[in-house]
């Protein structure tokens, strides 16, 4: 139960990062951090950028719900 914040916050971060990252992969650029991910290839970078975003979402989300809470 102490874990939500930090869940959420690292959600959101994951979600913020890899959807800018993906917009400045678009326009030519990268983070510099994000540079090892393109050494196999631009599609394998793209997808783990989409992965960060899906993954991002899906902690928000997971963190959010009760479980085992019944009315």
């Amino acid at each position: 139960m102490k874990n939500r914040g930090i869940l959420t916050l690292l959600g959101f971060l994951l979600f913020i990062i890899g959807f800018t990252a993906i917009c400045l992969m678009l326009m030519g650029i990268q983070f510099t951090f994000l540079a090892w991910m393109d050494a196999p290839g631009s599609l394998f970078g793209f997808v783990g950028r989409l992965v960060m975003i899906i993954g991002g979402f899906l902690l928000v989300a997971i963190d959010g719900v009760e479980f085992g809470a019944e009315e």
